[in-house]
């Protein structure tokens, strides 16, 4: 008998569990008492519980990212450490950079610090599709458990979690379509594996409506307002209507490059950004942002990583989140 056991017959998460045995305030005094009464019944003590969770062990879980500047990273950094601090674990965190010899070369970092999983947030890790890109993270997890947010990696003992990009830019840059904007910019900052899905779901929306792709209207531009500025102003010679931005930053470069221009937002341009970070309330107007919902995916790793590191063999290798589109004063439909 493990947590594992008793979460499956209390009918709740691992997670749930864990927060019962912690005297956490986050569960409902009913959840409690079930959960508390099959512990009884079943003679499960607090010494197997922490047994189940790796007694033995370091009690710390490695999160790896790029750069901690991104406001992404940061977000699922602070999420990540909350949620995992309140179960008792602590965190070390590494900044990797995007070069793959370092990437790899911080692995092996904190897998020296003897951690009890690793998290890499980004889909920089996934690579550009091939397997030698990623081998380094099919090698740490011969020895630990290896969580992916936002990328996607096939191996054992890997364990994947992605938005649900894709589909939300194309139902976003449908909603522009269908409101009358023929010209939808694409403005992205990466060529990683999560902007190739952003692009995917543009070409997808451009294609359900019959408008043929124009590559013209792919930007690469640097994920700061500034840069984002400069390049609409004098690098861009193609007329459009309408922007989606892969990043919120990306976004409020294009609000700054309509003021500008003197374009009214959002009858002469329309724009929609991404990740619903504060940025978007820190402009004006307000930006409408696609909300991949962070925190979500955060808990919902945490939630699995629990349950791996006590021995469920029933996780999911990948899972998809679903995304949603805040509007607010840069769009009208």
């Amino acid at each position: 008998m493990n947590i594992y056991d008793i979460a499956k017959l209390a009918g709740v998460s691992i997670a749930t569990v864990s927060r019962v045995m912690n005297g956490s305030d986050r569960v409902s005094e009913k959840t409690r008492q079930k959960v508390l009464s099959i512990i009884e019944e079943e003679s499960y003590t607090p010494n197997i519980f922490a047994k189940g969770l790796g007694l033995h062990t370091m009690h710390t879980i490695g999160i790896l990212v790029p750069t901690i500047s991104d406001m992404y990273m940061s977000r699922a950094v602070s999420y990540l450490e909350e949620e995992l601090q309140e179960f008792g674990y602590d965190c070390i965190l590494s900044c990797s950079g995007f070069e793959q010899e370092k990437k790899a070369a911080h692995v092996q970092l904190l897998l020296s610090k003897h951690i009890d999983a690793l998290i890499m947030i980004g889909s920089n890790y996934a690579g550009e599709g091939s397997r030698r890109d990623t081998e380094y993270i099919r090698k740490a997890a011969l020895q630990i458990p290896v969580f992916i947010i936002n990328g996607t990696v096939r191996g054992d003992n890997i364990y994947c979690y992605v938005s649900d990009d894709k589909r939300a830019v194309e139902e976003a840059v449908s909603s522009l379509i269908e409101s009358g904007r023929r010209r939808v910019l694409f403005l992205t900052q990466s060529d990683t594996f999560s902007a190739a899905q952003k692009l995917e779901g543009y070409r997808r929306a451009l294609s359900r409506h019959d408008i043929p792709f124009d590559d013209r209207l792919v930007v690469h531009v640097p994920n700061h307002v500034h840069g984002v500025l400069n390049i609409l102003l004098n690098d861009v010679s193609e007329e459009f209507d309408s922007i989606l931005a892969t990043t919120d930053i990306v976004a409020v470069g294009a609000v700054k490059y309509a003021a500008a221009r003197s374009l009214r937002i959002p009858e002469e341009l329309s724009i929609i950004g991404y990740n619903n970070t504060l940025m978007a309330l820190g402009c004006e107007p307000e930006l409408s942002s696609i909300d991949n919902h962070c925190d979500t995916l955060c808990k919902t790793v945490v939630q699995h990583l629990l349950a791996v590191l006590a021995g469920s063999g029933e996780e999911p290798k990948k899972l998809t989140i679903g995304c949603e589109l805040i509007k607010r004063g840069t769009t009208d439909f």
